[in-house]
């Protein structure tokens, strides 16, 4: 039915029954008696609306606290929409609430910076990674413009020019972001930020290693290549072939052993070659150690090995590549009649191999950047060395397949000591050892 019609009719009904009964008063009782009984029922009607308009008033005042009427007459369908109203009212609200905290608590879980600005740039709102990105605080800066938050003058003329249609290029605070305003509703705009800074190192690290390998494969391939166009060009004696056969063979090794090692830290850093754990007889892998070493050296260097801990699951192909490059790393960079030790002992926090020299040495400033990729302390001894210079990215890469860490410790002139530490949930009793074998 018709709203209006439920609110008139009950009106209508009530108006009609009250003039017939003041004309019932008439004819009955006379004019005066009718009257005066219309005048208080009008009065009486007057009052019971004025009554519920006053509590209409109060709920008004408070309609989260304070209960809706119940309302009579034409009051009751008035109340009761109002009181549906309420209803609706606190459910959209509810879900509003709902939404408002997935949507907060999906744009702090973004990778990306957020923040909202109004149309002069004041701070409004933005979420953790724009904190970190800017240096903004939510709390501290709320209310602040941006402009005097965030100091760099090519961000400040990016925001002030308002040419939104590219994205700004920003090195700020240590990193490279990306950032673009949005424009949105009529006064407010949203600045979003991507930090690219990991990308654009890995993409550096990608031409170093480009430019590296193409530069260590070009130098033994221009003797190769020089040589071999002498002896086509010139007939040469045999002592003379022999010598540039041999100076060949040396710079073919060398590529082979850099394209061996290239495949090895690809193998390494691929998801399709998960390590297969398996049990490592230590003793085993670390005499192969010693005598590979021992060749190396050919005799100008002491290399002694001490074996005081048990074995490990893991790969041994792996670890021995690993221990590997680190005693042969220790040969190149010891002059002849130093000293190598190699140990292999038991802690508290699982096993470690350690090989300690008495060579060069290195300085401080060159640690943290030796088991990159091609990085050389001394470029000039990369001839005399022989070394890939991809020796230690193995063993970083092999180290973090099995949990393990490295520890350098060096001094110029005083020799340096590599520490390789694997966890305790890689070694076994010997009845699990036993087990895994059989």
């Amino acid at each position: 039915m018709n709203p209006k019609l439920l609110f008139w009719v009950p009106v209508a009904l009530r108006l009609a029954f009250g003039a017939a009964g003041v004309g019932v008063l008439w004819w009955w009782l006379g004019p005066t008696t009718a009257l005066w009984t219309a005048l208080l029922l009008v009065l009486g009607m007057a009052l019971v609306q004025l009554h519920y308009l006053f509590q209409l008033s109060g709920w008004l005042d408070n309609p989260h606290s304070a209960k809706l009427p119940d309302g009579w007459g034409e009051w009751t369908p008035v109340f009761s929409r109002l009181y549906r109203m309420r209803r609706d009212d606190e459910k959209n609200k509810a879900e509003l609430t709902e939404w408002l905290a997935r949507f907060r608590q999906a744009m702090h879980l973004l990778p990306d910076g957020v923040v909202i600005m109004d149309d002069v740039l004041f701070l409004e709102w933005c979420n953790p990674a724009a904190e970190e990105h800017l240096g903004l605080r939510q709390e501290r800066d709320k209310g602040m413009r941006v402009t005097n938050l965030v100091r760099s003058p090519d961000f400040m003329d990016y925001l002030i020019l308002g040419r939104y249609d590219q994205p700004l290029t920003l090195s700020f605070r240590g990193r490279k972001l990306i950032v673009h305003i949005i424009p949105f509703e009529n006064r407010r705009q949203i600045l979003v930020t991507h930090d690219v800074t990991e990308t654009e190192r890995t993409d550096m690290m990608r031409r170093d290693f480009i430019a590296n390998a193409s530069h260590e494969l070009r130098t033994p391939l221009t003797v190769i290549v020089g040589f071999l166009e002498i002896a086509a060009s010139e007939q040469l004696d045999k002592d003379t072939r022999q010598a540039h056969l041999k100076l060949m063979m040396e710079q073919g090794h060398r590529m082979q052993h850099l394209i061996e090692d290239m495949l090895t830290l690809s193998r390494l850093e691929s998801l399709d070659h998960p390590m297969r754990a398996e049990r490592v007889d230590v003793v085993q892998l670390l005499q192969r150690v010693q005598r590979d070493a021992q060749a190396l050296s050919t005799g100008k260097h002491e290399i002694t090995l001490d074996v005081q801990g048990g074995d490990v699951m893991g790969s041994c192909d792996e670890l021995y590549s690993a221990f590997g490059n680190l005693a042969a790393n220790a040969v190149r960079y010891t002059p002849a009649g130093g000293r190598i030790d190699l140990r292999w002992e038991d802690t508290a926090s699982g096993v470690r191999f350690v090989v300690r020299d008495n060579g060069i040495g290195i300085s401080r400033e060159h640690i943290s950047r030796l088991t990159e990729r091609f990085y050389r302390v001394d470029k000039s001894r990369s001839r005399e060395t022989q070394g890939t210079g991809l020796g230690l990215a193995i063993v970083k890469h092999v180290l973090l397949r099995h949990s393990g860490t490295l520890t350098i410790e060096s001094e110029p002139g005083k020799g340096s000591t590599f520490t390789v530490n694997l966890p305790k949930s890689l070694t076994a009793s010997p009845a699990q050892l036993a087990a895994h074998a059989a």
